[in-house]
């Protein structure tokens, strides 16, 4: 019988007994590579409800961080510490979490971080994977790839961040293992390769095969702790042997060792050699292990445990860290060892009983209490006063956190998310992170007169701490524009600021943000000339613009200037003006998408002619000329996919054509109907409650951004008006 953990040997190891892991005097670099081999930044992502958190609390279970297993439906999960997360049985800020695992006798550091799966929360998926090393991604074994699947992935993708699968729920009714690996492929464009295949499926699923030792696995027990090896059972015996060839033929292709023996059909391939081979083309993103479980029922969690070790990358795996030098612009490298200068990443605002904490991941160097860093956005240095290691809603006081690390700081008032800190002597600036902009707002005022100080506070801290939060003061109305994610991401921050910070606010209408665009190009000179007796200001500039024609976004700006008829000095300052003025449309104020600008002739006064002309002179050729551009209004335009009992089929599709939908397709999916569509976003407020009603409480539906379209000219100036 194999015991995967030692409920004795974990339940005696406390987070607080083990700090020396982190603060033992290391003497050398061959002990600094050594505890760096043995840390794991990784993340659990997926789409909503297809079990993270569970996979999560499991994994703490397992670990012998905690001592019983919480429940999502009961809200008493570890890393799901919101009341609304408990109250709405998802998660909506990422839980990091420090925990341990034993593997083959060496006790390795997990740093866990648990991501939100609805796409209202994405950013908290975003900056997660923007400091993590590798990630573990859960499939829903019914669902497979789902839209926010498809989210996170490329998320992943662009963080260049290697990745297992896990496909969950083999318990579930519907639930098909090759299907989901074949969604992986198609869907996700990965190279997913199965490394262990399920014994039965549904309420007979009892365990796995490895596919890397050709040993099957059976949980028996209630706890799930001890797994018995058992016989392959004689109707997977031939599927396990074709399914290990696929295994090692694609291995092959990536692996010296393994390609030398293909031609002996893998004679004498130890479980060694196929580890090796696997754990490299992880790393190098060159295919995506897969394995399965439920982890509701507590079946096969230990082995993923045991391929995060495996097959997922350590700080020391990771490349050297490309970073900007502030003062020279030029790239500047940082290796992820501790006796290099010290570069970190804050990722994360935190408001607390403890004050203002800022999540760090530490890439290189190290972070001591009573270090001064060097801060990337104001310039100046910060004061480290405490530092403390993260244990999901508890911290651990600490006196440093090293390369490869994550934790938090205590009293970094100036800090914000995606700030660099570096040392003072050695400044570097690593890359930011990307966030999607807000698409619905809502019209907030206290209800109380004396509250309203209160709110602008309250308000100034959940940006901090949320950056897809974003507000405007109306300059018609006079009214604050609180703008988010979704109808959900706003509703929970409106319900934070009453339970957390105790304001009661009166809200209007959900307001779209919409965009501005132009639709043809037109050609326009602008000049600017003032003299007041003395020093007067001129700049003169030709230019073409209109749409963009590349599909990007943005603005396009092309210099054709040739001769220096406008030095070179000031085509920034006319680029940043037409930059500034895209800000403001001239329809009705809003934000312009994207558009070009092809600067081609001008002039210039030889002594009244400053950077500062040529930025006013193109703001205002910009109003003057985009009225002649045809400006049309966009309007986000959302991906909806719609999972619902077959019998209400027709109810769903004719509601969503009185929402200007463009249904894209319907398909079964096991026993259930799943309807994709695009359908603007301003036809959407109150689709979800909609939804239950017609379907009587069976159907679900997933909102994803996907695109900003034209508003159909009847509807445009019913919206403008407005």
């Amino acid at each position: 019988m194999l015991i995967y953990t030692s409920k004795l040997r974990f339940s005696k190891v406390s987070p607080a007994s083990i700090l020396w892991f982190f603060e033992m005097p290391f003497q050398n670099k061959k002990m600094i590579m050594k505890r760096l081999k043995q840390v794991r930044n990784i993340g659990i992502m997926a789409h909503v409800d297809a079990g993270k958190t569970t996979v999560t609390e499991r994994i703490l279970y397992y670990t012998g961080y905690i001592h019983k297993m919480g429940d999502v439906d009961s809200g008493n999960t570890i890393t799901d510490t919101d009341p609304q997360e408990a109250k709405r049985g998802i998660t909506i800020s990422s839980a990091a979490i420090t925990t341990y695992w034993n593997y083959a006798g060496t006790s390795y550091q997990f740093n866990l971080v648990d991501t939100p799966g609805h796409v209202d929360f994405t950013a908290e998926v975003e900056r997660s994977l923007r400091v993590l090393d590798g990630a573990v991604a859960v499939f829903c074994a019914r669902a497979g790839v789902q839209p926010q699947s498809e989210t996170v992935w490329r998320q992943a993708n662009r963080y260049k961040v290697p990745r297992i699968a896990f496909v969950n729920k083999m318990d579930r009714q519907g639930a098909d293992f090759y299907n989901v690996v074949n969604a992986i492929r198609k869907q996700l464009g990965a190279n997913a390769v199965p490394v262990q295949l399920p014994i039965g499926a549904e309420d007979q699923f009892t365990g796995i095969v490895d596919l890397v030792t050709e040993q099957a696995w059976m949980w028996l027990s209630d706890d799930g702790y001890e797994a018995t090896a058992v016989p392959i059972p004689d109707t997977l015996v031939a599927e396990t042997r074709q399914w290990r060839t696929h295994l090692l033929e694609t291995l092959a292709l990536y692996d010296e060792v393994l390609f030398e023996k293909c031609s002996s059909n893998f004679e004498g391939v130890t479980a060694e050699e196929i580890h090796a081979a696997l754990r490299k083309a992880t790393l190098a993103l060159e295919l995506v292990p897969v394995l399965c479980g439920t982890a509701f029922k507590k079946k096969a969690v230990q082995p993923l445990l045991n391929a995060v070790v495996q097959y997922l990358p350590s700080p020391a795996d990771l490349a050297d860290l490309d970073g900007t030098d502030p003062e020279t612009e030029q790239p500047v490298t940082r290796r992820p060892e501790t006796d290099e200068m010290l570069s970190a990443l804050a990722f994360k605002i935190i408001s607390d009983d403890f004050g203002k904490l800022t999540m760090v991941r530490v890439y290189s160097g190290t972070l001591k209490t009573g270090d001064m860093a060097w801060n990337s956005r104001s310039g100046r240095t910060v004061r480290i006063s405490r530092l403390l290691r993260v244990l999901s809603d508890k911290f651990e006081p600490v006196s440093e956190i090293a390369a490869g690390d994550i934790g938090a700081v205590i009293g970094l008032k100036e800090v914000k998310t995606g700030d660099t800190l570096a040392a003072p002597e050695a400044p570097v600036v690593l890359g930011a992170m990307h966030f999607p902009e807000p698409v619905i707002g809502y019209a907030i005022e206290a209800k109380t007169a004396g509250a309203s100080d209160k709110l602008v506070d309250a308000l100034s801290r959940l940006l901090d701490e949320d950056p897809t939060l974003v507000t405007e003061v109306d300059p018609q109305s006079g009214q604050t524009i609180l703008k988010g994610m979704g109808e959900l991401h706003l509703e929970v921050v409106l319900e934070k600021l009453a339970s957390e910070y105790d304001v009661e606010v009166n809200k209007g209408e959900p307001q779209v943000a919409y965009r501005e665009v132009l639709t043809q190009p037109v050609i326009h000179r602008e000049l600017l000339k003032e003299q007041n007796g003395g020093s007067g200001n001129f700049a003169e500039i030709h230019f073409e613009i209109g749409p963009r024609t590349d599909g990007e976004t943005g603005l396009l700006f092309v210099n054709e200037i040739r001769g220096g008829v406008i030095p070179v000095a000031f085509i920034p300052s006319v680029q940043k003006g037409f930059e500034a003025a895209m800000k403001d449309g001239i329809l009705a104020g809003y934000p312009v998408e994207a558009m070009q600008v092809r600067l081609f002739d001008g002039d210039i006064h030889q002594k009244d002619s400053k950077a500062l002309d040529f930025e006013r002179v193109s703001k205002t050729g910009f109003r003057n000329a985009a009225k002649q551009a045809r400006p049309r209004l966009l309007e986000p335009v959302m991906h909806v996919e719609v999972t619902t009992p077959e019998e209400f089929t027709g109810l769903i599709t004719g509601d969503l054509n009185r929402r200007r939908s463009m249904i894209r397709s319907m398909e079964m999916n096991g026993n259930v109907q799943v309807i994709t569509a695009e359908v603007p976003l301003a036809e959407l407020f109150g689709y979800v409650t909609r939804l239950r009603t017609i379907t009587q409480g069976r159907g679900s539906a997933t909102l994803t951004f996907g695109s900003y379209q034209l508003v159909p000219e009847a509807l445009e100036q019913e919206v403008l008006k407005k």
